[in-house]
C-alpha cells in the first residue's frame, strides 16, 4: 500500500510538472509569435525609413518623375499580362528573334544632328565679304561665279523708346485768339491714365515678372542697364492699376469656365510678408480644359476657401482626396472625380518596403495609363466605349486584388496606405468610366501650379494679400495664353491698347481662347491701328515727325 501511495504521489508530481512545462511552452510560443510580429513591424519601419532616405536623395540629386527602372518595368508588364490573362504577340516575336544562331540585330539609326532651319520671321542683315585681291584689282576685273552663304544668329541689345507726343495748337487767322477758338488734338489714351508707361513697356514688365519669374529687384537692375531707373514701388503701382483694368476680363473668364462639364483644381502654399514672421497663404488653380487656366489666392486652405473658389459651379470636379473638398459632394451638384496619378504615387512609395505587392498594384495602373495614351485622339463617344471595353475590366480586377490584400498587409506601412487609399476612393477613381471627356488623372493642375512654384523660388513671398490677387490675375492670362499657343507679350500689349475703350458686354472676346478670332475682326484692327503707341513697338514702325 505504501508503495502504491508513493507511486501515485510521484505520478501527480510528474503530471503537475508536465502541465507546468506545457504552460511554459505555450507562453514561449506566444512570446515567439509576438517577437516575430514585432520583428516584421521593425523590418517594415526600417524599409520605410530607407524609402524616405531614397526619396530625399531623389529630391536633392535626381529626377522626381514616377518612372520604373527598365527591369522593374519588365516585371510590371509580366504581372499585368498575368492579371488580365493576355499574352502579347510582340513579346513572342521578340523571343523568336533572339534565338541562338540568328544574326545580331541592326543598330538603331541615330537621329541627324545637323542645324535646324532658322525662323523666317527673324530680321536679316546681310554682310558681303570681298577677297582682298579682288578689292585691290577692282570688281570690274573679276567675274562672279557663285557664292557660299552661312547664317549666324546675333543679338541686339533691348531698347526703350522715348515717345514724345506733340499736340500743336491752332487758331483760325480770321478769328480772335480766345481759348474757345483754339484747336488742339485729343490726348492719346493710355492703359494707365496720365501714366509714364505705354502698352509695350507695361506688357514687358508683366511678362518678365510672372512669365520669366523675375523678382522686382532684378527688374530694377535690368531696366537700369537699359537706361531707365524704375523703383520697384513704381512697378508695383503700375501692376495694381492694371489689375483693375483686366479684372472684368478675368471675371468673365471665370464665369465662362464654370460652364465647362468638368473642372480640374489643386492648391499650393505661398508665403505672405508680415512684420515679425511671414504667414502662409495658398494659390489655387482651376482649369477649364482647352479654354482657361485660372488662379486665385486665399489666406487659408479650408472649406470656406473652396466655397469661394467654386461658388455657383455644378458639374464634375477632378481633385485630390483632401478633406477640404468633401462637403462639396454632399448635395451631388458637384461630382467627385478621383486621380489615378495620386494613387500611383502611393504604390511608388511602397516599392522599397514591399516590392512584390507594389509591382502587382502598379501593373494595372500602368495598364490604364497605357490605354488612355492609345485612345487620347479618339472622339468622346469612342473613348467612352473603349474605356468600358478595355479599362473597366482592368480597374475592377485591380480593386478585387486590393480587397484580397487589405487584411494581409501591416497597418501604417506604405503598401497598406496605398491599398487603403485606393479602396477609400474607389467610387471617385471609377468615375472616369461615366464620361469620355473625364480625365484619368489631375496632372494638368499640378503642372499648372509649377508656374507658381518656380516663381516662388525666385521672389520667395508676396508682399500682401492684395499683391497675391494681382499675381493671380496676370498669371491667369499668361497661363491661358500658353495653352492657346499665344505669344504673351504681343497679347498683353494689344490687350492694354484695346481694353480702355472696349465694350464691357464683349469683354470675353479678349480672352486668350477667343483672341485669334477677335484679331480677325475689322473693328479690332481699326481700334489697334488707331493706337499710335502700339505702332512705335512694331519692327517697321512709321515716323510721326
Amino acid at each position: 500500500m505504501a508503495a502504491d501511495a508513493t507511486y501515485e504521489e510521484r505520478l501527480s508530481e510528474l503530471e503537475a510538472t508536465t502541465r507546468t512545462l506545457a504552460a511554459d511552452n505555450e507562453s514561449l510560443r506566444a512570446q515567439n509569435e509576438k517577437l516575430a510580429d514585432e520583428r516584421e513591424r521593425y523590418r517594415a519601419l526600417y524599409q520605410q525609413t530607407l524609402e524616405t532616405c531614397k526619396k530625399l536623395e531623389r529630391g536633392l540629386l535626381g529626377q522626381k518623375a514616377e518612372r520604373l527602372p527598365e527591369n522593374e518595368a519588365q516585371l510590371t508588364l509580366q504581372i499585368l499580362e498575368a492579371l488580365v490573362g493576355e499574352k502579347r504577340e510582340k513579346r513572342d516575336a521578340r523571343e523568336e528573334e533572339e534565338q541562338p544562331g540568328d544574326p545580331e540585330p541592326k543598330p538603331r539609326r541615330r537621329k541627324p544632328t545637323g542645324r535646324k532651319p532658322l525662323p523666317e520671321t527673324l530680321p536679316v542683315v546681310e554682310i558681303e565679304v570681298i577677297p582682298e585681291d579682288v578689292q585691290r584689282g577692282g570688281l570690274d576685273a573679276y567675274e562672279r561665279i557663285g557664292e557660299e552663304v552661312c547664317d549666324v544668329i546675333e543679338r541686339r541689345p533691348a531698347s526703350l523708346v522715348r515717345v514724345r507726343v506733340r499736340r500743336p495748337k491752332f487758331v483760325r487767322k480770321d478769328r480772335s485768339k480766345t481759348s474757345a477758338d483754339v484747336s488742339i488734338g485729343e490726348p492719346l489714351e493710355l492703359p494707365i491714365e496720365r501714366g509714364l508707361a505705354g502698352p509695350g513697356l507695361l506688357a514687358d514688365s508683366i511678362v518678365r515678372r510672372w512669365q520669366d519669374h523675375l523678382p522686382l529687384n532684378r527688374l530694377e537692375s535690368i531696366y537700369a542697364r537699359e537706361g531707365l531707373r524704375l523703383a520697384r514701388s513704381t512697378l508695383c503701382g503700375w501692376h495694381e492699376q492694371l489689375r483693375d483694368l483686366v479684372a472684368p476680363l478675368v471675371e468673365a473668364m471665370w464665369q465662362d469656365a464654370f460652364q465647362s462639364p468638368y473642372l480640374c483644381t489643386d492648391a499650393t502654399g505661398v508665403l505672405v510678408q508680415a512684420k515679425e514672421r511671414c504667414r502662409r497663404g495658398h494659390f489655387w488653380v482651376v482649369i477649364a480644359p482647352e479654354r482657361h487656366v485660372l488662379y486665385r489666392f486665399s489666406p487659408k486652405h479650408d472649406s470656406q476657401a473652396v466655397d469661394r473658389l467654386l461658388a455657383g459651379y455644378q458639374g464634375y470636379l477632378v481633385a485630390d482626396a483632401h478633406a477640404v473638398y468633401d462637403h462639396l459632394y454632399t448635395d451631388e451638384k458637384i461630382v467627385e472625380v478621383g486621380c489615378w496619378a495620386h494613387l500611383r504615387r502611393y504604390f511608388f512609395k511602397a516599392l522599397t518596403s514591399d516590392p512584390e505587392r507594389a509591382r502587382a498594384g502598379l501593373a494595372p495602373i500602368q495598364g490604364l495609363f497605357g490605354i488612355e495614351r492609345e485612345i487620347a485622339s479618339l472622339s468622346r463617344r469612342k473613348r467612352y466605349e473603349a474605356r468600358l471595353e478595355r479599362a473597366k475590366p482592368l480597374a475592377e480586377k485591380f480593386f478585387a486584388w486590393c480587397e484580397a490584400e487589405r487584411d494581409a498587409v501591416l497597418d501604417e506601412t506604405p503598401i497598406a496606405k496605398a491599398i487603403g487609399y485606393g479602396l477609400n476612393q474607389r467610387g471617385a477613381l471609377l468615375r472616369f468610366l461615366e464620361d469620355g471627356r473625364l480625365p484619368l488623372h489631375n496632372n494638368g493642375s499640378e503642372l499648372a501650379l509649377r508656374r507658381q512654384a518656380v516663381g516662388r523660388k525666385n521672389w520667395l513671398f508676396v508682399g500682401s494679400d492684395q499683391a497675391a490677387d494681382v499675381n493671380t490675375a496676370f498669371v491667369s492670362l499668361l497661363a491661358s495664353c500658353q495653352i492657346q499657343g499665344i505669344e504673351p507679350w504681343t497679347y498683353l500689349r494689344d490687350l492694354f491698347s484695346l481694353l480702355p475703350r472696349w465694350p464691357r458686354k464683349r469683354v470675353l472676346e479678349l480672352a486668350p481662347v477667343h483672341w485669334n478670332e477677335t484679331l480677325e475682326q475689322e473693328d479690332t484692327q481699326r481700334r489697334l491701328a488707331s493706337d499710335l503707341y502700339r505702332w512705335v513697338t512694331l519692327e517697321d514702325s512709321i515716323s510721326f515727325d
